[in-house]
C-alpha cells in the first residue's frame, strides 16, 4: 500500500480500479468504463492487495462497476488471447489465472462484509467477485451470464448451472444469484447508507431496500419440468437427444445455443459440474483452475472462440 497516492480525498492505484476510504468502510470501483470494466492483471493484483489489507481495518467493502450500464463484462478475453498468441512459456496466462482464483478465493473467505452492487452487464468472471461475496445487489438493469463456453473454457468460480440462459433484472436474485434486489434509481442512497460513519447492520440496511415481491417467480421456474428432464441426462450427447425429443420453442433455442458452443467445453463443463456438488469452495476452485490451464493449454478452442 506503498504506493498509493492521495488525489481529491480518494486513494488509488492507478485509474483502472479505484480505492476510496470513507473511514472504517471502503469503497472498489471497477473503473474501465470504455471496456467495460472487463477485469485484467494488474486490477486482479490490486484488489488482492488492498482487500487483504482492508480486512483488518475496515467494518465493510462495497464493489461496483464506473458507469451506469456495467457492472463488469468479465475478464479482459483480448488480452488473454494475446497472451496465448505471444506467450512461449504462458506463465503470463498461468499468473492471471492464479490471481483471479486468488481474489475468488479471497472473497469467499473474507472475514468483513463485501457488497456488489451489480447495476447493469456483470457476466463470466465478474461473477465471480459478487458471486462468493456476503451480499450482492441486483436491479432491473443487472444481466448476468456465465459465456465461457462460447470461447473454448468452462463456467469458473463454481457456477454449475444457468451457463445457456442471460439472467435478467429480479431473475438474478429469485435464482439465488444474488442476495437482494433494488431499483437502479435507489443504488446512490443504499451506498450512501452503507458508506455512513457507525456500526450499521449491513444485513438490516439491505433489508430494508429489498424490493422483491414475495409472490415473484424466477423466469426459469415454468421450465423447471424441462430443465429436470432434459439436463439430467447422463452425458452431452444424451441431454441433446433429450432436448430434441422435447421439441418446444424453449428447447430448441437451446440446441441453438449449444450448437455454437465448443463440444470439449460443454462435455467438460458437465464433468466438472457433476464433480462440484461433492467439493467445497476450496476444492472447487482448485479443480476449475486446473481445468482452466489445461484447457488454454490446448488453444485451440479458445483461440477460435
Amino acid at each position: 500500500l506503498n504506493k498509493l497516492k492521495l488525489k481529491n480525498g480518494i486513494q488509488h492505484i492507478e485509474d483502472d480500479v479505484l480505492f476510496q476510504e470513507f473511514g472504517d468502510k471502503g469503497l472498489i470501483t471497477l473503473n474501465r468504463p470504455k471496456l467495460n470494466n472487463c477485469v485484467n492483471y494488474t486490477m486482479l493484483e490490486k484488489m488482492i492487495k488492498v482487500l487483504t489489507h482492508w480486512e483488518k481495518t475496515k467494518k465493510v467493502v462495497i464493489i461496483n462497476g464506473a458507469g451506469e450500464k456495467v457492472f463488469s463484462s468479465g475478464g479482459d478475453v483480448k488480452a488473454l488471447y494475446q497472451l496465448l498468441r505471444t506467450s512461449d512459456t504462458l506463465e503470463d496466462v498461468h499468473q492471471f489465472m492464479h490471481e483471479l482464483y486468488s481474489l475468488y478465493y479471497l472473497i469467499g473467505t473474507y472475514k468483513r462484509p463485501i457488497v456488489s452492487l451489480i447495476n447493469g452487464l456483470a457476466m463470466g468472471a465478474s461473477m465471480g467477485i459478487f458471486f462468493h461475496g456476503k451480499y450482492s445487489v441486483a436491479t432491473e438493469t443487472t444481466q448476468c451470464g456465465v459465456p465461457e463456453v462460447l470461447v473454448g473454457l468452462i463456467p469458473g468460480f463454481g457456477a454449475s448451472h444457468l451457463f445457456q440462459k442471460k439472467l435478467e433484472g429480479v431473475d438474478v436474485k429469485l435464482t439465488g444469484i444474488a442476495t437482494h434486489y433494488v431499483s437502479s434509481s435507489k443504488l446512490p442512497e443504499v451506498t450512501k447508507a452503507l458508506l455512513a460513519p457507525g456500526d450499521g447492520d449491513v444485513k438490516k440496511i439491505l433489508d430494508e431496500y429489498d424490493e422483491q415481491d414475495p409472490h415473484a417467480e424466477s423466469c426459469l421456474s415454468k421450465y423447471t419440468k424441462q430443465l429436470d428432464e432434459c439436463f439430467s441426462g447422463d452425458s452431452v450427447e444424451d441431454i441433446i437427444q433429450r432436448l430434441k425429443n422435447d421439441d418446444s420453442e424453449w428447447s430448441q433455442g437451446v440446441l441453438k445455443l449449444l450448437d455454437k458452443i465448443s463440444p470439449t467445453s460443454l462435455k467438460v463443463a458437465k464433468k466438472a459440474f457433476e464433480k462440484e456438488k461433492e467439493l467445497g469452495l476450496v476444492e472447487s476452485l482448485k479443480m476449475e483452475f486446473i481445468v482452466a490451464q489445461n484447457m488454454m493449454i490446448k488453444k485451440s478452442d479458445f483461440e477460435e472462440g
